[in-house]
């Protein structure tokens, strides 16, 4: 009788033992989901379905711990950078920075386009604003939109002119507006981000190799989404086909760069397909085909425009996809930190007197 209450004793330390344990591994485990960016959606899922598994949950603990230790050291140094320079303003631009999105986003409250980069310069003193405009128009119609828009925030600020950051289509976006809308006295700078400038041959392939009735159901079931998120007319065919390469460069001849708006382009490349996430990864050796080195959609002598052209090469193998050079994934790219890459764009601004 004493040796059995001596093993039940036991067997309750254990199972008490082992359940404290998965209270502790689990709790922890949650504050990393829940707390950590860089895991992705990947170790989530592996580190759910391994963390059931003796040592197999062990090797992927370490692995997470790798990337989450990684994670923090990296935040801590830029969250004290921050701090060292909070007084000096150096992103305190004299015309406020108006971000204006591409194709197929919104710029929405919760799930911003620009990812952490916002904040950041707003951490260093710039105003920021968004476009607001349509997830997908004809280039004319969203000039049309963002020209408003600029009129809209001059009123409401009197600061007389923005600094505009584009992004993809974005770009051609306002350069409409400086040229067809009347902008050009309320525009100081323009910087396209990995813009088609001379459009995509890929675009211009695909649109001739889907027949039409493909085409119509595509755009129908587009526009009708977006219309219950908030587009008042999007238009999914007119806005692929203004990216093609015969659209960009009809519209080139007669969409010229306005006198006193600074232009200025920056262009990413992904060096291998898998550097871009899906579906970039995907679309990347389709797009190397046609147009040659390119971000998985556009190609680097698409984006070239203006007085300045920054080529962004991290170092080592890794490379800059379409969505990386806006930081859509929130990814801290070894070699090429997007936030700070923005911060400098702006101290730059700020430093030439805009």
């Amino acid at each position: 009788m004493f040796f059995k209450g001596i093993w039940a004793l036991t067997i309750l330390n254990l199972v008490t033992m082992v359940v404290l344990e998965a209270i502790l591994f689990w709790n922890g485990m949650i504050r990393v989901y829940l707390t950590s960016v860089q895991l992705g959606i990947k170790h989530r899922v592996l580190a759910a379905l391994c963390g059931w598994i003796p040592f197999l949950n062990i090797w992927h603990l370490s692995k997470i711990i790798r990337i989450t230790s990684g994670e923090v050291e990296f935040e801590t140094e830029k969250w004290e950078l921050d701090v060292v320079r909070a007084e000096s303003e150096i992103c305190k631009t004299k015309y406020p920075i108006l971000m204006v999105h591409g194709v197929f986003f919104r710029d929405y409250r919760y799930i911003n386009y620009w990812g952490r980069i916002p904040k950041e310069l707003m951490c260093n003193g710039a105003t920021v604003y968004y476009g607001r405009h349509q997830s997908a128009a004809a280039v004319e119609d969203s000039g049309r939109e963002l020209a408003a828009r600029i009129r809209q925030i001059i009123d409401e600020t009197g600061c007389e002119k923005v600094n505009i950051i584009a992004h993809s289509k974005g770009g051609l976006d306002s350069r409409a507006a400086i040229a067809h809308c009347g902008m050009a006295p309320y525009v100081a700078t323009l910087t396209t981000i990995n813009t088609p400038h001379r459009g995509c041959i890929f675009a211009e392939y695909l649109l001739g190799k889907v027949p039409e009735a493909a085409r119509q159901r595509i755009a129908a079931a587009y526009n009708a989404a977006m219309k219950k998120l908030g587009d008042e007319n999007p238009d999914f065919l007119a806005a692929v086909t203004d990216l093609t390469e015969s659209a960009c460069l009809a519209r080139n001849q007669v969409t010229p760069d306005a006198p006193g708006v600074v232009y200025e382009s920056v262009m990413s490349y992904c060096r291998k397909a898998a550097h871009g996430k899906f579906p970039l990864n995907m679309t990347h050796p389709i797009v190397k085909y046609f147009d040659g080195k390119n971000d998985g959609l556009v190609s680097v002598d698409s984006a070239r425009w203006g007085e300045r052209f920054t080529l962004l090469e991290p170092k080592g193998k890794r490379g800059i996809s379409h969505g990386d050079v806006v930081d859509l994934n929130r990814e801290n790219i070894p070699g090429f930190d997007v936030r700070e890459f923005y911060v400098n764009l702006a101290a730059n601004l700020k430093q030439r007197g805009y």
